[in-house]
């Protein structure tokens, strides 16, 4: 099922930035406000030398655009900011949900957004870098895309309640890290997986984590970060 939407201007620009550090949003509203502020800036009002016309033009469009710019792009930016602090807060509040609750029920009772908010943040635990994609379309269904050490792995969320996870979710993940020359993948479940499934990933470089190894992997990642902001 797909989740995406069409978006404007705007939105794409307070989502890309929402995806970033927050620090690294404010940073950038800075950054905008300054060079836009200069490109608006009023010209110097001076003779205009022959065949210079076009390039009028263009510089009193850019100062117009600047004009308005250089309030509206570092407010979007500001708003991506704060959107990113409020998603790590809550991405941190959901580790803290599952480790102090280890009961199985406690990943089924989340949407899939938050489930994969989760995944996302106990491979942050674990070193990656994570981009979050929002999974369907063209990209077999890929929800987050990790970076460590120069390589890249594919991660696919299955939030199943009632049903495991078949071999054809599997397979198809195996063929987009395939195609994308990806050095490793992880489907990632709230549930369980078949025996088909187990069988197809045995051998291939695909980890199948069910709701149990995740619970498991995120106490272990945490303790050790723990462990590392002390030493």
């Amino acid at each position: 099922m797909s989740r995406r939407r069409k978006t404007s201007g705007a939105d794409a620009v307070t989502d890309l930035v929402a995806k970033l550090p927050w620090w690294v949003g404010v940073v950038l509203a800075v950054v905008a406000y300054v060079v836009l502020h200069r490109l608006a800036a009023p010209m110097a009002v001076t003779p205009l030398p022959p065949g210079q016309a076009v390039a009028l033009v263009v510089r009193t469009i850019i100062q117009s655009m600047a004009s308005v710019g250089q309030y509206l792009l570092p407010f979007f930016c500001l708003i991506g900011a704060a959107l990113s602090a409020y998603r790590q807060r809550e991405r941190r509040g959901l580790v803290d949900r599952v480790t102090q609750n280890p009961a199985a029920d406690m990943l089924n009772g989340m949407s899939w957004r938050q489930f994969e908010q989760l995944v996302g943040e106990a491979f942050r635990l674990q070193g990656y870098a994570v981009k979050e994609t929002g999974g369907g379309g063209a990209d077999g269904g890929v929800d987050l895309r990790l970076t460590r050490n120069g390589e890249t792995y594919l991660v696919q969320c299955k939030q199943w309640r009632a049903f495991k996870v078949g071999v054809d979710v599997v397979r198809e993940l195996y063929g987009v890290m395939a195609a994308e020359g990806a050095a490793g993948g992880f489907v990632v479940t709230s549930g369980r997986f078949t025996d088909e499934a187990a069988k197809f990933a045995a051998g291939r470089n695909v980890t199948l984590v069910n709701g149990e190894k995740l619970q498991g992997l995120i106490r272990q990642a945490r303790q050790n970060n723990r462990f590392n902001q002390t030493n």
